[in-house]
This record gives C-alpha cells, structure tokens and sequence, in this order.
C-alpha cells in the first residue's frame, strides 16, 4: 500500500505524544516521510516510511489516536567489533489526528491481522525462534532490542507467546517435529516468527515432513525476519525492502504458499556438519535419503563456495563470504584453473503432451549447475530474474567449464540486474526436474547445497530434484 497516495506538503494539526504539532506527509529528497514541529517549542521530528513497522489503532473509544511502531539506528551497531548487535532498536509514538495518507499507507488490511494466524490456547501457537548461529549472531540482540518490546505493544503479556532459543544445530528440527508437526496435525493454527536465515526456514520446512500429516493437518504460518548471510528468500520474497528487519511485513503481510523441490539422493548420501568435519544421515522417505528445499539446490562453483565457507571465521564477513570463497575457487593458489567436475547432468522440461522425459546436457564437465524458485541468492546477487515471489517455477542457471576470469565476469553480470542470463555462454530456463550422476573420484567435488545445507554424494552416486511438492507451511509477505 505505501506510497500509493500523492505527495502533499499541507500542513496537518494534531498530537504526538500529547504535545499539539503541526504534520506534514510528503517526500523530501525522494524518501516519503512523516514529520512535524512542535507548535509551543519549535521542536522538529519525523520518521521515513522505510523505518515504519505499522500505525495501529490505539482503542475503539479514541478513533483519532494511532499507536506508530518503528525502528532507528542502533548507535552500538556502529562500532566495528559489535557484530553480533542488532542494527536498528524498536520506537513508538502515540499520533493523534495523523494525516490520513499517512494511516492509509500503514495501517494493516483486515486480512493481515496477525492475531488471526494463530489459534488462541496454552501453551500459546505464537513461537519466537531465536537462531543463535545464524549468520553474524545478531538474533539474541535482535530479540531482545527489536522484537521482544514491539510484542510488548500487541502481545502485553508473554503468556502470549513462546519463545525458543537454540542450543544447537538440531534445536528446530527438533522443535518442529515435537511442537509445530505435532500441533499442525492436530488442526491447531500456529504462527512462527523466525529469527534465523534460509537455513532456520530449511529446517523447519523439513521437520514438518518428519512424520505423516494428517487429515486435519494445517499450514503453520512463517514470519521471517532475515538474519542469516544470504537471506536469499527474505530478498526474493520482499521481505528486506524496508529498515524493518520484517517485522513491517509480520503485522502487514498476508499469507502465501511456499512453495517447495524434494532432493533425492542415492543411498549413502550424507549431510555434512560441524564445519564439514562430521556427517548426519539424511531423512528417508519410501527407502530413498531426501532434503526438502525451498530456496536453491546447486552442483559446482556455488556449491563449493557455499560449502567451503561454512566457517566460523568465513560467517563473520557476513555475504562478502561467498565472494571471498568464489575468487578461491575460480583462482586456484596453484595457479591451475578452476576445477571441471565431472558427471551427467539432465533436466526435466515442462511439457503438457507426453509424459517428459530427462534430457541431458551435452558437456561431461561442468562449472555451474544450479536449479532456483528465487530471484536472489543475496542482496543485489540476482541469480534469476525471471522468479516472481512464491511463483513455485524452478529455473535452471547453467554454464560448462571455462577460465576462471570468464566464469568471474560472467558471474559478476548477476551483480548488473541479472545480466549474466543474456549470455550466449550460460543456459537459463524453466525445468520441472534436475537429476545428476557424479563423476567424481574425490569426495570435495560431489558436495552439494540445498538452500545452505552440504550434502556429500558417494562415488558413483546421484541426486534428483523434483519441483512441485505439496507446500507444507505459508510465507507472510508482503502484497
């Protein structure tokens, strides 16, 4: 809705915070903002549209006053060794009399209402899940900064609400298949704000396949507000194009399915954790190992770059990570070119006559096999920009083996709006499936990701991705 009235500098006589002022809503220097002078003091506010969460009634008896919750900059963030801090804190004001463009711009739609995503009952169905791990660590202080005190304002006590804190790798697996998989079987509404990035949203994704769903079964509804490295759903989706850290499209989103791939993998297929130094097995379904995804599944460069990144020490650059890893892999230290990896890769095309059949590819070596719902892998990387947000069509970005200078250039053309796709060297279309067969003798070239997640493929081993599987939870996004 923002941004749909015109602009107007008329001036607007109300209240913040009991003190009468003058408003304005206008632009100025091309951000849209509201702000106002003090009419007994002088004194001058204002707060951009970009920084606003919601402007919500305060009581059915005072129709005039708007409750407006927002962020600003963090002063602590600012300091370089607080990686770890939340970059914006949460403010309100009470507005009386607001210009009336201002409330149409961002008082929630009725079928936003957030109290509606969630049954009401003890323990409560509106879960906070603060993902320690990901990304720069930032959620504990977002937590605490950003979203415990907006919940104070329309969830005034925490019996409203339940909150789980991760202890470890496993915890939302774990969570989802004890609480979320067990209530939404039981037809309980349930809303899950996710402090986490792609790979908390991965996790619970998979932990509501960890049983059978039943009749009854219900969606669980997924706020995400991005603090992973990538946040390449949060980016593709909209989430991120305000200062918010999601929680404006918490209160003023509305629900979409997500929409999810199922890998396949041969037997001894494994996840690796721990930085790479030890392996999970992965969930089975009818005898075969698979991984849920709903953001990127990818064989070679992204794949190891993802996978060799995976650091402690790689994590703290935040998404500069995957550039650093990206120049390693394209510019061996040996002065070698990067490497060709080896295997038979087919694709499963749309087709509406016959049943499709898997077509392979030409080449036997391969630098870049990537199969993605989204537009972004992270902020400004647009990896396809043919995706639509929650389109549910599986693209294919694809190029053989070349130098590591023109596979750098080729890729940085993603960074130019997508550019990259209108190269003769690179194959970009719609699939309905992706199948490999690897090649490959050493086990550092049969790793791949699934929406951040390292899976190592034994030799002679093989993965299949399939789009289409029936969605499992909703995304809250934005209109």
């Amino acid at each position: 809705m923002m941004g749909n009235q015109p602009s107007s500098p008329s001036e607007h006589i109300g209240k913040v915070d009991g003190r009468p002022v003058s408003f304005t809503y206008a632009e100025n220097d091309g951000v849209r903002e509201l702000a106002w002078r003090e009419i007994e003091t002088e004194a001058k506010g204002k707060i951009a549209n970009q920084d606003i969460i919601s402007a919500l009634p305060v009581h059915a008896h005072l129709p005039n006053d708007y409750t407006v919750l927002y962020v600003k900059p963090n002063p602590a963030a600012k300091d370089k060794d607080a990686l770890r801090t939340s970059p914006v804190v949460f403010c309100s004001l009470v507005l009386t009399k607001p210009p009336l463009a201002f409330v149409h711009d961002h008082q929630p739609p009725g079928e936003a209402c957030w109290q509606l995503r969630q049954d009401n009952g003890q323990p409560p169905n509106l879960h906070i899940v603060v993902s320690t791990g990901s990304g720069m660590g930032q959620a504990e202080s977002v937590w605490e900064l950003l979203v415990k005190p907006m919940l104070h304002h329309i969830c005034p006590t925490v019996h409203n609400y339940s909150l789980h804190v991760t202890t470890s790798e496993w915890t939302v697996t774990d969570l989802t298949r004890d609480v979320f998989l067990a209530q939404a079987n039981q037809r309980v509404s349930q809303a899950i704000i996710l402090l986490s990035g792609d790979g908390g949203l991965v996790d619970v994704v998979n932990g509501l396949y960890l049983k059978d769903h039943t009749r009854t079964y219900v969606k669980p509804n997924i706020a995400l507000l991005p603090l992973g490295t990538g946040n390449a759903m949060a980016h593709s989706s909209g989430i991120t194009k305000d200062n918010t850290l999601g929680l404006r499209n918490l209160l003023q989103g509305h629900t979409k399915e997500l929409p999810l791939f199922r890998a396949s993998f041969s037997p001894a297929a494994r996840q690796l954790v721990n930085e790479g130094r030890d392996e999970r097995e992965l969930q089975i379904m009818n005898g075969t190992p698979i991984v849920h995804g709903a953001v990127v599944c990818s064989w070679g460069l992204h794949a190891t770059l993802v996978a060799d990144s995976d650091t402690y020490e790689y994590r703290k650059f935040g998404a500069e990570r995957f550039q650093m890893a990206a120049k390693e892999a394209l510019f061996p230290a040996d002065g070698s070119p990067p490497h060709a990896y080896r295997g038979k890769v087919s694709v499963l095309r749309p087709s509406t006559g016959r049943s499709p059949m898997w077509q392979p590819l030409d080449s036997e070596e391969h630098a870049y096999v990537l199969a993605t719902f989204v537009s972004h892998l992270e902020k400004g990387f647009t990896i396809s920009p043919a995706a639509k947000p929650l389109d549910g069509k599986l693209r294919l970005v694809y190029f053989s083996t070349m130098s590591g200078q023109d596979a750098m250039e080729l890729m940085t053309k993603a960074y130019q709006g997508g550019k990259h796709v209108e190269d003769t060297k690179l194959q970009y279309e719609d699939i309905d499936g992706l199948r490999i067969d690897f090649d490959e003798d050493d086990a550092r070239w049969r790793r791949v990701c699934v929406d951040g997640k390292i899976i190592r493929i034994e030799r002679g081993g093989w993965m299949e991705v399939r789009a289409g599987v029936q969605p499992c939870a909703d995304l809250i996004v934005m209109g």
